[in-house]
């Protein structure tokens, strides 16, 4: 076994510890006959009571460390317990075939694992893992045994694990935990997200070699580049205490900008502002130094629930984050369910591409009482802040001017029930279907502004899902065909005066932001954690020097060839 691994890098920073080797016991139940059968029905209540306790308890100390929408995934995890494709077919089978408990659970739960690995959509697959901590912590009771032993960490530690399961990631002890490594995993599975939120560092997908590490072995976790090297030596050990000594300090320095303007060399000025999902992530907005929220995802508002949320419920959470922003300008994008992100109480039909179905704005048209709620909603608490609503997923002129018609019929019906509409409301859209790209300058007639999703643009130019590990080679933000639309775009809307957005991940992207500000892009929204090494990036660069390259960048054949260009500019810039 080499004495490296590599993996993917789910949330940065640089640990030094020992291995903690965390594995839940694989216990496979064997079957056989129950002589009551009403007493094995029993025992599997008992233990759905009790797990529904201790999942209870966990979501409640989720929330209190890292607030309602990351502890949504044990709502999630609770509504697992009350399916009845899942827990009534567990009564079922017991009193039908009249076997054990432990066996029915085992045997119902893995056909569900099996079904949703099979799944082509990577984060249908990833709810496996949730059947599979809900039904182990069942199993566990049945057996009269413990769970997890993750919470009996007591001395500073690396965690390894074949995967950490939401529960898991949740009890981490940060005075001990220094970071975690899995064998499998991506950047969007549960413990990735709750990695970054913790800001733990974390490299997830290393492999099945993640097997072969001896609990108590010296680990060096260097997940800013996806690296784990297994019993250092004094020197590699020396080199990395200076590279997280000059790590942390890079950080601190980078404090220092929170409040400054975001400037390039030559004094452009353009916005960096951050995506959010809920109101707890407002703080790190703030503390990170945003100067507005680019992308407010309304659609989690709408998830970990089993009803859709009130127009009251929704103008609440608006009203909040206009106020907290405290008159720095919010984007709120419209209700963008579909493709990847499902509402089970919603019924939605089943489609053979749900990313090229009913989605987003498209649904929202199709489902217009949701719309108008949500709208009505977003125009009450435009007088609490500086608002801008966004419309995603839009193909064609006639999804925007339909959009526009209901808002504006809701807004004269508030106005006309007393209501204080503010006059400053920006009205944009999303470009993120090709579609929308060429035909930019007709959009740009109708909007006050654009964004562009580069997720979606992307996967949707290079016709590759971005779930999809056997192509995600063709996932090239800096591919000359990306950058021409965007640079389209770009020239299109200052044509009409327009200003021009990006909430994509392309925004944070080292490489990718000279060339963004050399199109004159005007604002860049990415994650909070990015929003500091964007602004020290852009303040060492010459927006006018860059403007002069992008006909050269444009012309150029791959991918690879303008990030080599741009990484030599970057290097002699340094």
């Amino acid at each position: 076994m080499s004495n490296r691994l590599e993996g993917i890098a789910a949330s940065p920073g640089i640990a030094i510890a020992p291995a903690y080797v965390l594995k839940h016991t694989a216990y496979v139940p064997t079957r056989s006959a129950a002589e009551d059968p009403a007493f094995e029905a029993h025992r599997f209540r008992e233990a759905l009571a009790q797990a529904k306790q201790e999942l209870q308890s966990i979501r409640d100390l989720t929330e209190a460390r890292l607030g309602a929408q990351k502890a949504e995934i044990f709502e999630a995890h609770l509504l697992l317990l009350e399916d009845p494709d899942l827990i009534d077919v567990v009564f079922e089978r017991i009193e039908k075939e009249r076997i054990h408990a432990e066996f029915a659970l085992y045997d119902v739960s893995q056909g569900f694992i099996d079904m949703l690995l099979a799944m082509d959509n990577e984060l249908l697959r990833e709810r496996a893992a949730d059947v599979r901590d809900v039904s182990g912590r069942m199993l566990s009771r049945l057996r009269g045994e413990a769970y997890s032993t993750i919470s009996d960490i007591a001395e500073e530690a690396i965690v390894i694990a074949e995967d950490l399961t939401p529960s898991d990631t949740a009890q981490l002890d940060l005075q001990v935990v220094r970071g975690f490594v899995t064998e499998i995993g991506s950047r969007t599975s549960h413990s990735a997200i709750m990695a970054r939120s913790l800001g733990i560092p974390a490299i997830v997908g290393a492999g099945e070699e993640v097997r072969q590490i001896v609990p108590g072995t010296t680990i060096i976790l260097d997940a800013s580049e996806g690296r784990v090297i297994l019993d250092p030596s004094p020197e590699e050990l020396d080199a990395y205490r200076q590279k997280k000594e000059q790590y942390d300090r890079r950080r601190s320095e980078l404090a220092k900008l929170k409040d400054q303007p975001t400037a390039s060399k030559d004094g452009h000025t353009v916005e960096l502002a951050a995506n959010i999902g809920s109101t707890e992530d407002l703080q790190k907005v703030l503390d990170n130094g945003a100067e507005g929220v680019g992308l407010f995802r309304t659609e989690f508002l709408y998830m970990g629930r089993s009803t859709f949320p009130t127009e009251e419920e929704q103008f609440s959470v608006y009203k909040h984050v206009l106020e907290k922003m405290d008159g720095k300008p919010v984007v709120i994008r419209t209700l963008d369910i579909g493709g990847d992100k499902e509402l089970s109480y919603m019924k939605l039909p089943q489609e053979s591409n749900p990313f090229l179905g009913l989605r987003a704005l498209r649904l929202c048209l199709d489902r217009q009482d949701l719309f108008r709620t949500q709208l009505r909603a977003l125009l009450r608490a435009s007088r609490y802040g500086l608002l801008k609503i966004m419309f995603p997923m839009i193909a064609v002129l006639e999804e925007l001017e339909e959009a526009k018609r209901l808002l504006q019929e809701e807004k004269a019906k508030l106005l006309q029930e007393g209501h204080a509409i503010s006059d400053k409301i920006e009205v944009g859209m999303m470009i993120e279907v090709p579609a929308a790209a060429l035909a930019a300058d007709q959009f740009a007639k109708e909007v006050d502004f654009f964004s562009i999703g580069t997720n979606d643009l992307i996967q949707y130019t290079m016709a590759a899902d971005r779930m999809n590990e056997q192509v995600a080679y063709l996932y090239q933000p800096c591919h000359p065909a990306i950058l021409r639309l965007i640079h389209m775009v770009i020239q299109a809307a200052e044509a009409e005066g327009r200003w021009v957005g990006m909430c994509g991940e392309m925004a944070g992207d080292e490489t990718a932001i000279p060339l963004l500000l050399g199109m004159g892009l005007h604002e860049f929204s990415m994650s909070a954690s990015s929003i500091l090494p964007a602004r020290a990036l852009i303040r060492d660069l010459n927006k006018a020097e860059w403007s002069g390259r992008i006909p050269q960048v444009l012309a150029m054949r791959s991918q690879a060839d303008i990030t080599d260009y741009v990484n030599k500019f970057l290097r002699s810039e340094a």
